[in-house]
């Protein structure tokens, strides 16, 4: 089964013969590397047609020499020359700008991984929605803005939607697509990241590098803030209420520190279905890019007697205020989710200069998402306004916070 219009489709996409073809957005990413490392392990089952990314041109240029894409794309325009003399004599097709990431998600690839942060995603992957294509969805900002609007896209193009976040890959592996009636809920689990068990103080107190050192997972900065304020549970949250149709008040978050358990599914018979493996993306990625097959993945496999045991807990909302947050915006529905994304981008980053303090990356989000009217979404225009006045917004507020 795969999501398309959130959970009806249960017949899988037939395979086509030949390679499948696949299309990177934000290949240079962490999520990108490590899903262009799995389809090196197959060269007679999958091509890359397109590579995109953001600033990051040497790593593009390395890559797109190792793969020989079709075509590549930098988002960054001024990287334009650089991109193309690195790439020269090539055969390779390059583009930049938006215009051009946008172009490389349209291309007619069977497979596109949306892996692109923040809600820069959105849009090229709303292209690789519009013509059909099989998507993985490593983008959670795209549900998180839009959610309602990308569902009824897919729904009206045909796409096929398969998570690659390992929580919402887990859930969709033991979710009973054919028996929604019988799920009483959906347990998200979270590792707590690096401050799990620090006081308020202590974290008032954080420094970027302590926040970036996930004690799990190895992911980019943004992504790492996001885990170690759990502004990413909440964002995932979101992201199941679109994907499985889940109501906010049957979408559980949990801590488990040992990440071993990804999530799990309660049905009403009181049965609870869990989905473990070790903390490595390749596992989700290569669930969805063999997806309705099965392919080997290069994870460590897991040793129980190793592990020993398995701990959970209730997270602190006190310490954590990001998951409140989150689903309160939820609630709201309209354009809070894109303000409070697009806040918290901006709060990310703002801490990652060192211009405000971690604590404070919340603590803006939700000023943001307080001053500004949300309003329903007709378009993707809509989310696209919405996100620029956060933005402006959150810069405008961020002198009246104090690093501490």
């Amino acid at each position: 089964m795969a999501v398309t219009d959130a959970r009806s489709e249960t017949r899988p996409r037939a395979q086509k013969d030949g390679p499948r073809w696949v299309t990177v957005l934000g290949s240079t990413g962490s999520v990108g590397t490590n899903t262009l490392d799995v389809i090196e392990r197959y060269p007679n089952d999958y091509r890359v047609d397109a590579l995109t990314a953001q600033s990051n041109v040497d790593k593009l240029i390395e890559q797109a020499l190792r793969l020989k894409p079709r075509f590549v794309a930098i988002g960054d325009e001024k990287l334009h020359d650089k991109l193309k003399d690195g790439l020269a004599g090539s055969g390779i097709s390059i583009g930049a700008g938006r215009s051009a990431v946008i172009e490389a998600a349209a291309r007619p690839s069977d497979w596109v991984m949306s892996s692109i942060v923040g809600a820069a995603g959105l849009e090229p992957t709303l292209a690789a929605v519009r013509r059909g294509a099989m998507i993985g969805l490593a983008n959670k900002e795209t549900l998180v803005c839009a959610g309602a609007l990308m569902m009824r896209e897919l729904s009206q193009h045909g796409a096929v939607m398969l998570p690659v976040d390992s929580e919402h890959s887990a859930i969709f592996q033991v979710f009973d697509f054919d028996k929604i009636e019988a799920i009483e809920k959906i347990i998200l689990t979270a590792s707590g990241g690096p401050f799990r068990t620090k006081s308020v103080a202590e974290m008032k107190a954080a420094t970027p590098a302590q926040a970036v050192a996930h004690p799990n997972w190895s992911m980019g900065a943004k992504i790492s803030v996001d885990s170690a304020t759990m502004m990413n549970k909440g964002l995932e949250l979101i992201e199941a209420h679109h994907l499985f149709r889940m109501p906010e008040t049957q979408i559980d978050i949990l801590v488990h520190p040992q990440s071993v358990i990804h999530s799990m599914v309660a049905y009403s018979d009181g049965s609870v279905l869990a989905q473990l493996g070790t903390p490595d993306m390749r596992t989700p990625i290569a669930y969805a890019l063999g997806w309705p097959k099965r392919i080997a993945a290069p994870s460590a496999r897991l040793d129980f007697a190793k592990v020993a045991q398995l701990t959970f807990e209730a997270p602190d909302p006190v310490r954590f205020p990001a998951l409140r947050i989150a689903r309160e915006a939820l609630q709201a529905g309209g354009t809070a989710p894109a303000i409070l994304n697009a806040a918290n981008e901006i709060a990310v980053a703002a801490f990652l200069a060192g211009r405000i303090g971690f604590m404070d990356i919340a603590a803006l989000s939700e000023s943001v998402l307080a001053a500004l009217p949300q309003s329903d979404l007709g378009s993707i225009d809509d989310v696209i306004a919405a996100d620029a006045e956060a933005r402006r917004l959150a810069e405008s507020k961020i002198a009246t916070f104090r690093h501490n």
